[in-house]
């Protein structure tokens, strides 16, 4: 679009560019209005402030997600000029500091309030989880005589419910006279969250009304829990409807046999039809993962080891961030992909885009696969082969931390559209299984594509940090600043330091921690402190938890960490004294637990664990299990476990027994014998701890592998490790 002067000299009342401006406002049409702000400028218009364009802009770089620009132009309004509608603007889209930073310059200038600016207000309070804040946004509510507002009653309740305070939030929802559909659902996701899905159930089947929002809560809870069954009913119920009433399209017809038909963009098929689809895809889900193997070997990691071709096409600029932190409750989100946007209206009730992305989300944080195929198997029919880039990023997400990582890799190749986003999730996801080489030979394509960001950075510097390619992470950290123009952040600091540290070169780590421009964090120091111990540095490791205890004098795994070292330094009473002073302060170490999907369901295990309704048979396995890999040349590595009361030095036969058996019954290894019992031969496992994997039960999985002529993927809380014919797909180096 061009503005010429002939045009701007007709039109040059400013009326007519301050409903332009509006108008871009309200369609967050960025474009367009910086064009209009150029014209404007250029016309001098923006020299009064009475011709209220400088608040036109305002709400236009608010609408648009750019706070600075709208501040920089909010500063250049007098005062005189402002109202209650421009403080809200900028508090919507400002983060929440300055959020209520702007809420309070209102109450000095005593501008009115209304219902709007105090959802934002409490929006922002909500964000920053504060305990204090959300009641003193209570009380304002309550003295503005806003309690009759029930949009502004939800927030009050959402607010309560993001800082844990359910029981505030459901004396809130009883003093409603009508809740709506968005109260029910507010109280549905506090309980869900802090109660469980149990009590999140419960809650759900008293709701009068369930919106899309409400049906994707209480399936993310069961999947989030690992109640993969009741997960599936529930996509059933929300889909087709139940045995006695069913969902139909808008406009939908009796097939000639009578059936409701359910409406797809791709068909129309008839209830009962659709019902046997599901089924059959849920029991492909379970009962054939040749289904989907073929993915995996289409696309394996050796064939993806270099010669990448990727096809250059245009994509959505929409990012994760603006679907996931938007409330869904009070306005639509813009899409500015028409496949997308098509996808809202097509598929079935409640399965749009959002829901999608939403549930394979949290198939990625519960390592949930099964779920995630259906997903991705609804996704396929109802749609086709284009899902569009937020649900085609969320599959690779998915897959990845999954450990279905060639899979993920199948999707992202077969995707028409792709964006920064959409890259960042398979760099990080082949980052994350050690496959830093083919990271680095995949940015070279990115580039050609996108303009990398932060996050791209991370995963690149994440991906040397696990392979061990230190020269190639100095040559990305050096050429984010000089090459990208993308500025280091602390993150960035935090991943060099990991690399240098694993590689043994902690002076260099600690001079480079040394000279940031910004204090070191406690990520940063938790790093360099797990590269002491395993490189056994002690020194350097006394001076970085001193450092780490000002910090977060609360935190278990860095004294923990700490004293496992002077144990294994062969000072017992330093480990000790340690330890005396956590059980002093009441401080407990959070206990490691390992996970694994069997027939759709999660198993649970903790060391010594005995709870399970099969430990004899778990134990029985367990023995035999050692006894096979002892011959396979296995020996306990009784440095991993320090039981204090004595020194694993000691000449003592039954304390290095006792070391040994806690070491056997450590989470991952009965994971791994209730895998091997009840899952069919040869078939892979898929094990996720919440912790780093000791280097223990690594080399025991590893000899397991072989032993078993089984895949073992195990995800830890930092990486995954593949164990295929007695390797790791770490090589050792992690």
């Amino acid at each position: 679009m061009r503005w010429s002067h002939s045009l701007i000299r007709q039109h040059h009342c400013p009326l007519f560019f301050r409903s332009l401006l509006r108008r871009c406002a309200r369609s967050s049409a960025l474009r367009p209005g910086e064009q209009l702000h150029a014209a404007a400028t250029v016309a001098g218009l923006l020299s009064s402030p009475s011709h209220f364009l400088l608040n036109a802009l305002v709400h236009l770089y608010a609408a648009c997600s750019l706070p600075l620009h709208a501040h920089k132009l909010f500063d250049r309004i007098p005062h005189t000029h402002k109202d209650s509608v421009d403080y809200t603007a900028l508090i919507r889209c400002s983060h929440p500091l300055d959020s209520l930073r702007f809420f309070l310059q209102m109450r000095q200038r005593a501008l009115p309030l209304d219902g709007v600016t105090l959802i934002c207000a409490l929006g922002a309070c909500a964000r920053l989880e504060d305990h204090s804040l959300v009641p003193q946004m209570h009380v304002g509510v309550v003295k503005f005589g806003l309690l009759s507002h029930t949009k502004v009653c939800n927030a009050v309740m959402d607010g309560y419910v993001k800082c844990g305070l359910l029981g505030e939030a459901r004396r809130v929802f009883k003093e409603i006279e009508e809740p709506s559909v968005v109260s029910w659902t507010v109280v549905l996701e506090g309980v869900v969250k802090w109660e469980g899905v149990e009590s999140g159930r419960a809650v759900f089947d008293l709701m009068p009304e369930r919106n899309e929002v409400a049906w994707t809560v209480m399936i993310k809870g069961y999947v989030g829990n690992g109640f993969t069954e009741e997960a599936f009913m529930l996509l059933r119920e929300m889909v087709f409807g139940n045995q006695h009433g069913l969902v139909l399209a808008e406009g939908s017809s009796l097939s000639q046999r009578g059936e409701p038909r359910f409406k797809s963009p791709l068909r129309e098929v008839t209830t009962s039809s659709a019902r046997q689809w599901l089924e059959e895809e849920k029991e492909r889900v379970f009962d054939n993962e040749e289904a989907f193997c073929h993915v995996e070997r289409a696309s394996s990691p050796q064939s993806t080891a270099s010669g990448f071709e990727f096809s250059r096409v245009k994509m959505s600029t929409f990012s994760i961030g603006q679907y996931v932190e938007h409330d869904c409750f009070r306005r639509k989100i813009p899409v500015e992909n028409p496949n997308e946007k098509e996808m809202v209206y097509c598929c079935g009730f409640g399965l749009n885009w959002v829901t999608l992305c939403s549930v394979l989300s949290a198939c990625s944080q519960s390592g949930d696969v099964s779920v995630g195929r259906w997903v991705h198997c609804y996704a396929v029919k109802a749609m086709g082969c284009d899902l569009g880039v937020m649900v085609g990023t969320s599959l690779v997400d998915m897959y990845a931390k999954c450990g279905r990582v060639s899979a993920a890799l199948m999707v992202f190749r077969h995707m028409p559209r792709r964006n920064v986003v959409a890259w960042n999730a398979v760099l990080g996801g082949l980052a994350m299984h050690g496959m830093g080489k083919v990271v680095v030979e995949m940015f070279d394509s990115m580039v050609e594509e996108v303009k990398p960001d932060a996050v791209t950075f991370m995963a690149l510097l994440s991906a040397c940090s696990h392979s061990g390619l230190v020269q190639q992470g100095w040559q990305c950290f050096h050429d984010m600043e000089s090459v990208y123009r993308v500025r280091r952040e602390i993150e960035h600091y935090a991943c060099m330091v990991d690399l240098l540290g694993r590689a043994g070169r902690l002076e260099e780590a600690d001079v480079l921690m040394r000279k940031m421009p910004i204090p070191p964090n406690e990520v940063v120091l938790g790093s360099l402190l797990g590269a002491c111990y395993a490189h056994g540095k002690l020194n350097l490791g006394e001076k970085i938890m001193r450092e780490l205890v000002q910090m977060d004098p609360l935190n278990t795994e860095y004294h923990i960490l700490l004293s496992n070292m002077f144990a294994l330094s062969g000072k017992p009473d330093k480990a000790n004294s340690l330890r005396k002073v956590l059980k002093s302060r009441g401080i407990k170490k959070v206990p490691g637990m390992s996970s694994i999907y069997v027939d759709g369901q999660l198993h649970r295990f903790i060391a010594g664990d005995k709870s399970h309704p099969r430990t004899a048979d778990i134990y029985m396995k367990l023995d035999d299990m050692i006894c096979k890999l002892r011959l396979a040349g296995y020996v306990p590595n009784t440095n991993c476990q320090v039981l204090f009361g004595c020194s694993n030095g000691d000449d003592c036969m039954e304390a290095l027994e006792e070391v040994e058996q806690v070491l056997f019954t450590h989470s991952e290894k009965l994971a791994l014998c209730f895998g091997l019992m009840t899952t069919p031969l040869g078939s892979p496992l898929c094990i996720f701890k919440n912790l780093r994997i000791c280097q223990d039960c690594h080399s025991a999985i590893k000899i397991a592998s072989d032993v078993y002529k089984r895949e073992i993927v195990v995800r830890d809380r930092y990486r995954f490790h593949s164990f295929k014919q007695g390797s790791c797909s770490c090589s050792d180096y992690w």
